[in-house]
């Protein structure tokens, strides 16, 4: 016993930096594929068009069940609206207990466009087209398909996932577009349809606070969670081991990491773009 005392600090010591040299080859693994990935989109576009039409077309339309709902586009939708009447009934009520519950337009304009829209983008995202492109690529290696195409003289990388970031970052446009439409119609019917408040009296601070410079950066912002999204799950899928349990947590480990990922690129991007200024004045 007294042997073996003096050695379970080493075992420790040594896991412990294990752990830590283990994580560091990650991240550099991790980096080289992301680089990869997206020095290839031009080759993408230029060798696989067909191949990048088509996952545009499943990843807006979906494929199978998902498919009948609309695909992610119809998910979208339904996830700002209800974002955009949380903004309705938190906003008003918020504002009517100081006795300003006129500006619950400023609250739509202001909050959904800065950080409601594109969280919930990001959130629809990586629950939807990420994890699906996270489970093909995991079964085409487990399957040993991307070994097969390797063989056969197809550049794995540009094909399987600078086709799908590139699809990611073209199906945004339109998701970006219905998200913004949906969380302000939703705000403005829960605020005027179900507390009462006069759709002038809305109008009029919603169409003075929604800036339109901030529905670029929105936009843009959106545009760049996408482009981490698809790239954190193309690598889980393309590095996904351990057979069909493997391709699972996989699948899990790729939908946390990206939405943690892309919580944290909000807050930078918005720190980046609002932290000194605001872009902000309360008037009218």
């Amino acid at each position: 016993m007294a042997a073996t005392t003096p050695s379970r600090p080493r075992a420790r010591l040594h896991r412990a930096v294990d752990t830590a040299v283990g994580g560091w080859i990650q991240l550099g693994d991790q980096t080289r594929f992301f680089a990869a990935t997206v020095a290839s989109i031009p080759d993408a576009v230029h060798r696989y068009p067909g191949e990048v039409l088509r996952l545009i077309a499943q990843m807006g339309l979906g494929t199978g069940a998902l498919a009948i709902v609309g695909g992610t586009v119809a998910i979208v939708g339904f996830l700002t609206i209800t974002t955009g009447a949380l903004v309705a009934v938190q906003g008003y009520n918020q504002f009517a207990s100081v006795g300003v519950e006129a500006l619950t337009g400023f609250a739509s304009a202001f909050f959904n466009v800065r950080l409601i829209v594109p969280g919930t983008t990001a959130v629809a995202l990586s629950a939807t087209i990420g994890a699906g492109a996270t489970a093909q690529l995991g079964a085409m290696r487990i399957n040993e398909e991307i070994d097969a195409l390797e063989v056969i003289g197809i550049r794995s990388v540009t094909y399987l996932a600078s086709t799908r970031v590139l699809a990611g970052i073209v199906v945004v446009i339109p998701l970006y577009c219905i998200a913004v439409m949906m969380a302000f119609l939703a705000a403005r019917t829960g605020t005027t349809a179900i507390y009462g408040q006069g759709s002038g009296v809305y109008d009029h601070y919603f169409n003075t606070f929604l800036n339109p410079t901030d529905l670029v950066w929105s936009f843009l912002q959106s545009v760049a969670i996408t482009v981490v999204i698809m790239l954190v799950h193309t690598y889980y899928g393309y590095t996904a081991r351990g057979g069909p349990a493997g391709v699972g947590e996989a699948v899990g480990r790729a939908v946390r990491t990206s939405m943690v990922v892309a919580a944290v690129e909000i807050v930078m991007i918005s720190l980046a773009i609002y932290g000194q200024s605001g872009n902000f004045n309360l008037a009218g």
